[in-house]
């Protein structure tokens, strides 16, 4: 059993009783650590599963006490927990060690980790290096922030090579001790507003995921990160990715050639952009980071090509419907940020789009969109929470607020001519109507089906 002495003879409080929470409970108590579960919620996800395959594990659910923390002398705090709530708080006051599974896994890992993170395409990214490593012959363990949890990954998963990590700002604000063979920022744009109190702050908990020694790959594009790990380039090796043209061989970027774009290093040409399956600029860019951080563990570029033009991208992320009398339909559900919604939009072909948007904008600042959808849209279709928010700012941009998603696809069709493609890519969360982006996603995928038969 890997890590078998951790938290020895202490008592651990797990706050937070969904996915992660529970994979936590599992491996503490296999070590034979003295485990308390504690959720704000009344029926958390995960406490049918508690109850029955831990009936003596102690409960705590409802409004926060500080009893369970100071019967505790540790807390393993899920994702969705914020570090800001007076329980945790009290925690660190009175000496308490607050941390999350990351941090658990960072401490018992035996192999190496690439770790991913940024505003948007992380899982692309992060599931794009795993089949890198799996062209190159690697057991690798992929997961995270998407699929299994890491310590459910570490309990299964006793013969990989190395682990690929989707990590969120949640995940990394209580990880510490994590040093990654390769790591990346991808993007830093606005998101998670309604839990930090600034862009600096959503930043700096990004920024933790450079801590040790590994490689770091660094979006030269963006120049808060360029600002950001100035300090950081002096000691460490660095590789770069661009969608401009690389100007030195730890550079990943795009070069023209022969009347086409290409992957490039530097110098040395790879692949034409066109070879690969996922397109549009964000995609793009999402590649050339996969390739830095292959790099970074000396993949082998023919594998890594291969992987690249074997990959159909994920689903809800600008994916591909129909097509119906000239018009394509694209579900890019997962955008529930301003950022990833403006990818999107820019990264699209098509002459002119209906782009469906809304739902809970949770904080966000919306006025970067009123320029990209004033070039790129016919007309823009406004639903959920946050729906007159959005029309305030797109208010010289032709809009309708309707009252539902299938409401806005009857729209839609009505509205596209030949041409033109039709979006959903809602720069909201869709908790506000539905359980999560993927419901949304397989929602509106249903209903453009009904309509384009």
């Amino acid at each position: 059993m890997i890590c078998p002495d951790i938290y020895s003879g202490q008592r651990v409080l797990v706050v937070g009783l969904g996915k992660t929470g529970m994979a936590c409970v599992r491996f503490l108590l296999a070590r034979g650590v003295e485990v308390a579960a504690m959720d704000s919620r009344v029926n958390p996800p995960a406490l049918q599963e508690l109850k029955q395959a831990y009936p003596d594990v102690p409960v705590f659910l409802g409004e926060f006490e500080r009893q369970p923390v100071d019967s505790s002398d540790a807390l393993v705090v899920s994702p969705g927990v914020s570090l800001k709530e007076d329980a945790i708080q009290y925690a660190k006051q009175t000496g308490k060690q607050v941390v999350g599974d990351i941090e658990i896994f960072a401490k018992c890992v035996t192999c190496p980790v690439i770790a991913i993170t940024g505003s948007n395409g992380k899982s692309t990214v992060t599931t794009l290096v795993g089949e890198m490593a799996r062209m190159a012959g690697r057991n690798v363990g992929v997961g995270g922030n998407i699929g299994l949890p890491v310590l459910d990954m570490l309990d299964s998963q006793t013969d990989m090579d190395m682990y690929v990590l989707e990590l969120s700002s949640f995940q990394l604000e209580t990880t510490h001790s994590l040093d990654a063979v390769a790591s990346v920022i991808l993007n830093v744009s606005e998101d998670h507003m309604d839990r930090y109190a600034s862009m600096d702050e959503y930043a700096n908990a990004k920024l933790n995921i450079y801590s040790g020694k590994g490689v770091i790959v660094i979006n030269s594009d963006d120049a808060r990160l360029m600002t950001l790990t100035g300090a950081l380039t002096d000691d460490r090796q660095v590789f770069y990715f661009t969608l401009g043209e690389p100007n030195a061989d730890n550079v990943f970027g795009i070069t023209r050639y022969q009347q086409q774009d290409w992957l490039a290093r530097g110098q040395q040409r790879l692949l034409p952009v066109s070879a690969s399956r996922i397109q549009g600029r964000h995609n793009i860019a999402n590649i050339l980071a996969s390739l830095a951080l292959g790099s970074a563990l000396d993949l082998p570029m023919p594998a890594m090509l291969e992987a690249i033009q074997l990959f159909p991208g994920l689903p809800h992320r600008t994916q591909w419907v129909a097509e119906h009398e000239g018009v394509s339909w694209f579900n890019d559900s997962k955008a529930t940020n301003v950022g990833a919604a403006i990818a999107a939009i820019e990264g699209l072909q098509s002459e002119k789009l209906i782009v469906l948007m809304g739902g809970q904008g949770k904080g966000q600042d919306f006025t970067p969109l009123k320029d990209v959808l004033a070039r790129r849209a016919r007309h823009v279709l406004l639903f959920g929470q946050d729906a007159q928010q959005l029309a305030k700012v797109l208010a010289a941009v032709p809009h309708t607020i309707v009252a539902n998603l299938s409401e806005a696809v009857l729209k839609a069709k009505q509205l596209a001519y030949s041409g033109d493609a039709v979006l959903l890519s809602p720069a909201c969360a869709s908790f506000d109507m539905f359980e999560g982006f993927e419901h949304r996603g397989d929602t509106f995928m249903q209903m453009v089906r009904e309509v384009t038969q």
